[in-house]
């Protein structure tokens, strides 16, 4: 094993899971959550936190297997504010959210359409966990025992949960919670157990009330803090992280390594990760809102690698900012510095070396690492020409020299990301377009109309075959030649093209441009 195969984050951890849990022919690392609503890039930094270390133990020569668990019965609590119909889905509140329909048509249910969301794109970013329904499991009578375990061991698990609350919990509470069969809501009342399968319960809207059998009827679950425990103990959980609220003094982690005892298990391996803030685009990240910032909308901006890079860069218990920014700019340049680092195409010293080499590995979305590095194109001349070609990929990847066919596609990826960051959340002196034979004449003296037909000579013969520095000097000579000062001549040129007093670095512009373009914007003059 290299050496940069033990100082990342998600090596040490798998590390660690090794050492704690032992040498098992399979280890398993799980993650999961209700979906409640959109999923957002939040839930997703515990997504690809497993992910990491999952490919750090296959890394290290071990099996894994990784879970992900829709909690996909638990109760609809809140309509969110995204969905049509929210009139029909009030009338769910307090059911089981994969009874609600989903109202925009895509899916069987409203829990079945936010699950297909994600399942669709995480493979996009190298994510392929096995799927666990939560709900399907429960109404098969799958966790039948589980149950029975915990009515078996209600005052312990009582016993436990007073640990940590300041209001205890009476000789009257039970450690299940039953949909009513009468009308599929929660709003029930455990009156009885037999001791072996048999649970009388009250519909407290109703008033009825009914003895079923955890074995055949699918009403019954176990309330939070009991069923992660049942299923770290059920599934063998070697590894899973959470956030700042199931990881807080008392909260559902602190019970849940107590309770999964009594189903005969062990706590997992863990850590707390910290939130995410945006940053350069409106909205707070809230699931139940429908004001949220999801994994396609980070995909939108970033390639797949560049996303995974975000999290893979940064420590899980460090709060960060995913950017629509202006910070864009430096994110793609941190990456590309740490693909050369990784082909040995920039220096540095060994420590930076090996830890940059781990983060592009883990950042690459398949074990399979790319033969050579991408297209180094930096992200701001890369918008600059898309802008130049009205967004025309194929046009910008043509003028550019040097591309090879493995790196095309990621190339193509890159465009499409910058295209949409530079029409969509890029600081409006960033845009620009070249103008076209419909565009207004700018209005100039004579000397400035004498400096650009000039200017246009100079493009016509001189632009493709003189390097950028060199073809300033004829910018200049332009100017000099028809006693235009450099300043005002230069903000000329830059209405001309675009239509604004300043852009991108003016040589380098045009010769980024379509030589006869230029020639024929400023032969207008």
């Amino acid at each position: 094993m290299s050496e940069n195969q033990q100082t990342h984050w998600a090596d040490i951890y798998a590390d660690r899971i090794i050492r704690e849990k032992g040498d098992k022919d399979v280890y398993t690392c799980a993650s999961g959550i209700t979906p409640s609503g959109t999923v957002h890039i939040g839930n997703f930094r515990e997504i690809i936190s497993v992910e990491l270390v999952v490919r750090a133990l296959r890394a290290k020569g071990r099996n894994v297997r990784f879970i992900y668990s829709w909690d996909d019965y638990d109760v609809f609590r809140k309509v969110p504010k995204n969905m049509p119909e929210p009139e029909l889905l009030e009338t769910y509140l307090r059911k089981p959210i994969t009874l609600v329909p989903d109202t925009t048509g895509q899916a069987d249910s409203y829990a079945r359409k936010n699950e297909l969301d994600v399942e669709r794109i995480l493979p996009v970013v190298g994510v392929n966990p096995e799927y666990l329904y939560q709900a399907e499991r429960y109404r098969s009578g799958m966790y039948a025992e589980g149950m029975r375990r915990a009515l078996e061991k209600r005052d312990e698990i009582r016993a436990i949960l007073n640990e940590f609350r300041t209001q205890p919990l009476g000789d009257d509470w039970w450690p299940i919670s039953i949909f009513s069969s009468f009308t599929d809501k929660d709003t029930t009342t455990v009156l009885s157990w037999d001791g072996e399968y048999g649970v009388t319960y009250r519909d407290d809207s109703t008033g009825q009330e009914e003895t079923i059998d955890l074995r055949t009827t699918p009403y019954a679950k176990l309330p939070w803090r009991i069923d992660w425990p049942m299923r770290w103990a059920r599934e063998g959980v070697d590894f899973e992280p959470a956030g700042k609220d199931h990881h807080s003094e008392g909260g559902s982690f602190d019970t849940s390594r107590k309770v999964v005892t009594l189903f005969g298990g062990q706590a997992p391996v863990s850590f707390q990760y910290d939130f995410i803030s945006i940053k350069g685009r409106g909205g707070k990240i809230s699931s139940s809102s429908g004001e949220v910032i999801s994994l396609y909308d980070v995909l939108e901006v970033y390639t797949p690698e560049i996303c995974r890079y975000l999290f893979v860069s940064t420590r899980p218990n460090t709060e960060f900012a995913i950017s629509f920014d202006l910070d864009v700019l430096k994110i793609y340049e941190d990456y590309d510095n740490c693909e050369r680092i990784y082909f040995g195409l920039l220096n540095v010293n060994d420590k930076r070396r090996e830890k940059e080499k781990r983060i592009y590995e883990l950042s690459q979305v398949s074990d399979e690492i790319p033969t050579e590095p991408g297209y180094q194109i930096p992200f701001r001349h890369l918008c600059n020409l898309l802008q130049i070609h009205g967004g025309d990929i194929d046009a910008v990847i043509g003028s550019l020299e040097g591309v090879t066919e493995s790196q095309k596609k990621r190339l193509e990826v890159r465009c499409r990301c910058a295209w949409n960051w530079i029409t969509t959340f890029a600081p409006e002196d960033f845009r620009f377009s070249l103008a076209d034979s419909d565009s207004p004449l700018v209005e100039v003296t004579d000397s400035q109309r004498a400096a650009l037909k000039d200017l246009a000579g100079y493009v016509e013969k001189y632009l493709e075959d003189t390097p950028e520095k060199a073809f300033s000097d004829y910018i200049y000579k332009a100017c000099a030649d028809n006693g235009v000062e450099n300043a005002e001549f230069f903000t000329t040129v830059y209405k001309v093209l675009i239509g604004k007093e300043r852009g991108p670095k003016l040589a380098g512009f045009l010769k980024a441009c379509p030589k006869d373009r230029v020639v024929e914007i400023l032969s207008r003059y």
